[in-house]
């Protein structure tokens, strides 16, 4: 296979410089076209939770130990897992009456995700309406509340953040997608262009002719297809 060098390759891209462009404004088009027309907005909302179990001491004072910071600690991956049960998704579906609600749908559309070295759960759902997302995600927290305490007998869960309502689209970012598409316009361009070159056999200059044999051009007869005589006609 012929070898190309670097500056060749440069040279050739650049000859090509205005089918790139337009393969690039014809991808991001396309990336336009389908993030607008095909792409379903979802909206996400979340709630943030935090373990911190108290005792009391003398009757009134409440107080933390370090037992106790021990355990939340090792309750944070359990709680994660519980809050996506099937238990408590099927009580929040019924709590907001979303009889159309699918179970194992929603659970995929929740995400729990604890902060490392804290004490702090966050729930994050998204939904193709924006004001479910956010009653889903707080009614998650309440009805998770409830089944920890039903469960472990202990208290421990506290929402410090409720869900709000957000009505920019999360899965939706048109500055994203338009580099994404020309970055893959542009990578199909110069793929096809570097491929259709290596299958291209013609001779082209004189110098690719010593660069092939090693031999020097002597002379060279230019190609003229027509040439105008004096009255303007052709030969």
């Amino acid at each position: 296979m012929e070898e190309i060098d670097l500056k060749e390759l440069f040279v050739i891209f650049w000859n090509k410089k205005i089918q790139i462009l337009l393969v690039i404004i014809v991808f991001i088009i396309i990336g336009t076209v389908y993030t607008i027309g095909f792409t379903t907005p979802k909206y996400s909302a979340s709630t943030t939770l935090v373990l911190a179990m108290t005792g009391t001491q003398g009757g009134n004072e409440n107080y933390i130990t370090t037992t106790d910071v021990t355990l939340n600690a090792k309750l944070v991956p359990t709680y994660r897992e519980l809050v996506r049960s099937k238990n408590v998704l099927r009580e929040v579906i019924s709590n907001l009456d979303m009889k159309d609600e699918n179970e194992d749908v929603l659970r995929k559309n929740v995400t729990v995700t604890s902060v490392e070295d804290a004490d702090v759960i966050k729930i994050e759902v998204t939904h193709e309406n924006a004001v479910y997302a956010a009653k889903i995600a707080n009614e998650i927290a309440k009805v998770f509340s409830e089944k920890i305490n039903d469960i472990y007998n202990i208290d421990n869960v506290y929402i410090v953040d409720e869900a709000e309502v957000n009505d920019v689209p999360s899965n939706i970012n048109h500055t994203r997608d338009i580099i994404i598409f020309a970055f893959i316009g542009f990578v199909i361009a110069l793929a096809y262009i570097f491929i259709l070159n290596m299958l291209d056999t013609t001779v082209k200059s004189a110098e690719e002719i010593e660069k092939l044999y090693g031999v020097p051009v002597l002379a060279s007869i230019p190609l003229i297809d027509s040439f105008e005589n004096e009255k303007g006609g052709k030969k």
